[in-house]
């Protein structure tokens, strides 16, 4: 089985990757946050900060690409490629108003002549590899078949599909049954992805999808860090790594961010998803949200890190 991290916005930059690759395993690749090409203009220095080869040593790592302009994909694709990635993912799951608005993530799948014509047009000038990471479909989970139609046509090396439609977001419940069609239909590699929490979420879905041999993560991930362990090694739960992963994190952060505010705002962040992990964690998490500064940041940390365990996983 394959597990692939899935990238958030905001939290899974490289700075987080590299903290978790270094501590925690199970993982055979790390997407990155979306990379939006803009007509005219280059990378942002997030965006260059994030790719830099640099800055992901050791990582296998896929750039993810959100664009509905196949000329500002080529571009971007052939950057990448000049840097040493041999795949790039196009982002077609994005539900995100903002970003729907612009016909780009979601709403790009409701465009299948478009899509088409991306593909196209893509594909006569890339030499680098494709992967697509899409939804079900923008209004009706039927839409996968006709999706699968296109995806079909061309030589992706992946299709990653979220098991929800656009409205859906992340809330409503995600659709298998909607997923196994898109399966059958797809004649690439397939990789799912939704709502895979825990060890036991694994094995249900493992249990219903056999043939499947890959899976994303992502929520899931980002509260149990050791989620691709339990799911590939059946490892055991250990607070001295969290510990650690936790404290390289923070101190990389206040390596390269301007203001400790900035570090307590991305450390609190990451709580939001972590804290249901200790045992009657809501406390400490309250805590965490209103510390002021890192010094009592930090302070509240080493007294859950010593008064709470993790959620017991291992009976």
């Amino acid at each position: 089985m394959k597990l692939y991290a899935a990238p958030m916005e905001g939290i899974t930059g490289y700075t987080y990757r590299n903290a978790h690759h270094h501590y925690f395993e199970g993982i055979n690749k790390y997407f990155t946050p979306f990379l939006t090409p803009k007509k005219g203009k280059g990378w942002t220095s997030r965006e260059k900060n994030d790719v830099m080869p640099a800055h992901n040593e050791g990582i296998p790592l896929v750039p993810q690409i959100l664009t509905n302009r196949s000329e500002d994909f080529v571009r971007m694709a052939e950057q990448l490629q000049e840097c040493g990635y041999e795949e790039v993912n196009l982002y077609l799951g994005c539900p995100s108003g903002t970003v729907v608005s612009k016909g780009k993530g979601c709403a790009f799948l409701a465009d299948r002549e478009k899509l088409l014509r991306f593909f196209d047009e893509v594909f006569a000038k890339v030499s680098v590899k494709v992967s697509v990471k899409t939804r079900l479909g923008v209004e009706d989970s039927g839409e996968i078949v006709p999706l699968m139609d296109v995806y079909n046509q061309f030589p992706l090396s992946e299709v990653i599909i979220h098991a929800r439609i656009h409205k859906d977001y992340y809330k409503k419940p995600v659709n298998w049954d909607a997923f196994r069609k898109g399966f059958l239909k797809c004649r690439h590699s397939v990789c799912y992805n939704g709502d895979i929490f825990t060890k036991e979420d694994f094995e249900e879905f493992h249990d219903h999808f056999p043939e499947v041999d890959r899976i994303m993560l992502g929520r899931g991930l980002i509260t149990d860090p050791q989620l691709a362990e339990r799911i590939a090694f059946d490892t055991k739960s250990d607070k001295i790594r969290w510990k650690s992963f936790h404290d390289e994190l923070c101190h990389s952060y206040e390596g390269i961010m301007s203001g400790e505010r900035n570090v307590l705002f991305k450390m609190k962040e990451l709580w939001g998803y972590m804290i249901p992990m200790f045992q009657e964690g809501e406390k400490y998490g309250k805590k965490i949200r209103k510390s002021r500064n890192l010094g009592e940041y930090k302070q509240i940390i080493e007294e859950l890190f010593q008064e709470k365990d993790l959620i017991n996983f291992d009976k």
